[in-house]
């Protein structure tokens, strides 16, 4: 388990083997295990530590006065959720993260990604670099989001999605990871419409597509 962290958990990064189970201890990690749909931190929830999917999928939620819910973001295995409300100094949740299906946090103190502790830990410069990389990336991405969410009509903002899905997956046949009803809230749409539109350009013969796996015809 430790090599894949040091693998693919990009706040791990370049971290040697020899200093991830002390750096571990260190931030006094804690793992815990949500069942699918189950609420892992509600809006308005004080937050204090930021996330990190060891299995399973979440999604960040947002909802207005009414009711209607958006999906803000979807963080897969090995991605990490919190650490821009902590960085801001935010208290308390603007979101929900809810599990999007069986999945299992570690759970990190931010306070200790940042503050050196009494051992000295050579690797906490490291950290703090790759804290500061993931922060970017994820300012990129939200603005990526909003790109696609400012589009003028739903075929516009369904082409620019399904492109950069197919962008990241390298080619043309990928799926998706979220399913209908979680798209059209992640497009800021409604369902129906959606379905209708996914429908039209399947019969004009722009897509095909199997539940959350698509086929594009090359542009």
């Amino acid at each position: 388990m430790q090599r894949d962290l040091g693998k693919n958990v990009k706040l791990f990064n370049d971290i040697k083997a020899d200093d991830l189970s002390v750096m571990l201890s260190c931030l006094g990690v804690k793992n815990q295990q949500y069942e699918k749909r189950s609420i892992i931190i509600m809006a308005e929830d004080n937050v204090d530590h930021v996330g990190v999917v060891l299995r399973g999928a979440v999604l960040i939620v947002k909802e207005d006065f009414s009711g209607n819910r958006s999906i803000v973001d979807h963080i897969g295995q090995y991605e990490m959720f919190g650490e821009a409300f902590a960085c801001a100094g935010i208290q308390k949740s603007p979101v929900t993260v809810v599990a999007a299906e069986k999945s299992e946090i570690m759970w990190i103190q931010f306070r200790r990604i940042f503050n050196t502790c009494s051992m000295s830990c050579v690797f906490h410069a490291k950290l703090i670099e790759n804290m500061m990389k993931v922060l970017a990336v994820k300012n990129l991405q939200m603005n990526q989001k909003l790109e696609i969410t400012s589009k003028r009509n739903l075929r516009d903002k369904l082409m620019a999605y399904l492109l950069i899905q197919a962008k990241e997956a390298k080619s043309f046949d990928f799926i998706i990871p979220l399913n209908r009803s979680e798209l059209a809230d992640y497009l800021y749409v409604d369902r129906s419409a959606l379905s209708r539109e996914l429908c039209k350009m399947r019969d004009e013969g722009l897509i095909e597509f199997k539940k959350n796996h698509f086929c594009m015809s090359p542009m």
